[in-house]
C-alpha cells in the first residue's frame, strides 16, 4: 500500500493553497468534517486576535477528571512554536495531542493515534508540518553517511526519502516542498503501519488530513483528505478532488 501522490497530490495541494484557507472535502454533517470545522474556526480565531484567552476554567478541569472526548487528533512537531491547542485556539480535553520533532511516527506514536480512534472515538486526524521545521532541515543539511549521534540519526533517516523525493526542486522551494514532502509520507506511514487505523479508515469511523503551518500568520492550509481506496484496487491511497 502507498500513497498515491497524483491523486492526493499533497504536496503540490497545500502549496497552491498558501494564498487561501484550506480546502478539504468531507460529507456535510459528518464527524470528520464537523471536527475539521472546529479546527478551522479556531485556527480563524487565533490568526485574527491570537491574544484572546483559550477557553479553559476550573469548572471544565474538573469535569474532565471524569474522562476526556477529544473532537480530533494531531501529530505535529515537538516546535515550540506549534502548540496545537493554541493553534487551533482549544480547551482542555478537545484535542488529543502528539508531537515529535519532524512529525514523523513511531510504534509509539502509532499506538498513541490508534487509542485515540478505538478509545476515545476521535473522528479526525491531522499530521500537521510546519514553516522552518528544523527536523526537515537537518535532514536536507546533513550529508548521508554523517553520524549525529544515534537518537539524531533515527529521526533524520525517518524523514530522508522525502528530502530526496524533493532533491530537484530549486533551492527556493526546497524546504517547504520537503515539510510537505514528509507530511505526506508520516500520513501513508501511518495509515500502513497500522492494521488498526486501516480498519477504522475503512469503515469511514476516521479520516486523515495533512497540514502545514505557517509561523508568522498563524494560519493552516489543511489538504484534500485521505481515503482507503476500494478493495480490489490495488488499497492506494488518495483524496478527494
Amino acid at each position: 500500500m502507498r500513497l498515491h501522490r497524483n491523486v492526493l497530490g499533497l504536496a503540490a495541494a497545500l502549496a497552491a493553497t498558501l494564498s487561501m484557507s484550506g480546502g478539504l472535502v468531507t460529507a456535510a454533517g459528518s464527524p470528520a468534517s464537523e471536527s475539521l470545522t472546529k479546527l478551522k474556526a479556531g485556527n480563524a480565531r487565533f490568526v485574527a486576535s491570537p491574544e484572546d484567552a483559550l477557553p479553559v476554567d476550573g469548572a471544565k478541569r474538573t469535569a474532565l477528571a471524569k474522562g476526556q472526548t477529544p473532537f480530533a487528533s494531531i501529530l505535529s512537531c515537538a516546535d515550540s512554536r506549534v502548540p496545537p491547542e493554541i493553534v487551533f485556539h482549544t480547551g482542555l480535553g478537545d484535542l488529543f495531542v502528539v508531537r515529535a520533532a519532524g512529525n514523523i511516527t513511531d510504534k509509539a506514536i502509532l499506538a498513541s493515534i490508534e487509542y485515540s480512534v478505538e478509545h476515545l472515538n476521535v473522528p479526525l486526524v491531522v499530521v500537521m508540518g510546519h514553516e522552518s521545521c528544523g527536523a526537515v532541515a537537518a535532514a536536507v543539511d546533513t550529508p548521508v553517511g554523517q553520524s549525529l549521534g544515534p537518537n539524531l540519526d533515527y529521526l533524520l533517516a525517518a524523514i530522508r526519502p522525502s528530502v530526496k523525493a524533493t532533491a530537484s526542486r530549486p533551492a527556493g522551494e526546497r524546504m517547504r516542498a520537503a515539510i510537505l514532502a514528509n507530511v505526506e509520507q508520516t500520513l501513508n506511514e501511518m495509515v500502513t503501519g497500522s492494521h488498526l487505523l486501516r480498519e477504522f479508515a475503512g469503515k469511514g469511523k476516521v479520516q486523515f488530513v495533512g497540514a502545514y503551518y505557517e509561523l508568522a500568520s498563524g494560519q493552516v492550509y489543511f489538504s484534500e483528505p485521505v481515503i482507503l481506496a476500494p478493495a480490489g484496487e490495488g488499497h492506494t491511497l488518495g483524496g478527494h478532488n
